[in-house]
């Protein structure tokens, strides 16, 4: 019978989880580490596998170098405005606001595990997401002159 109540449990629970989508994320900030981990959990749609990967990254105070766009944020900022293309729906139904996205720098300038951390529409949202997938390599945070990679957050904002 416990055995039967567990399963039941556990199917709820990932029914619930693959419901609101089928990539749930957990990140964990741990200031005695100076270390920032992330553990991602891919849930596959029959529940029964799970994969896990564990991020680190610093945060951006524990670096003696700070990540750097490519020209400086000046630059980042006119990327930004150049590649954001304004959602027609969102547009027309008069939506804006700031969506607040988290991403990790990787040691080769790279930029992954972008996150919608606060968003606006998802329209909006994942206009945000698509300019930060398609920005160039970064200049890679540094610890002692050794590339760590750094996790950012970063506001992609939409203005009529």
């Amino acid at each position: 019978m416990k055995y039967i109540t567990l399963k039941l449990f556990i199917t709820l629970l990932l029914f619930s989880a693959t419901s609101i989508g089928a990539y749930a994320q957990i990140r964990i900030v741990t200031h005695t580490t100076a270390q920032s981990l992330a553990m991602t959990a891919d849930i596959d749609a029959s529940y029964e596998d799970f994969s896990f990967e564990i991020i680190e990254a610093y945060e951006s105070v524990d670096v003696d170098e700070q990540p750097m766009f490519p020209g400086g944020n000046n630059a980042l900022v006119q990327y930004i405005n150049s590649s954001r293309r304004y959602p027609a729906e969102a547009y027309n139904r008069g939506i804006h606001g700031r969506v607040l996205c988290s991403f990790i720098v990787q040691p080769d300038g790279s930029i992954t595990h972008i996150n919608v951390l606060r968003g606006v529409e998802p329209s909006l949202d994942r206009e945000a997401v698509r300019v930060l997938n398609s920005m160039p390599q970064w200049k890679a945070g540094r610890i002692e002159g050794t590339p760590v990679p750094v996790y950012c957050i970063l506001p992609v904002v939409f203005r009529l």
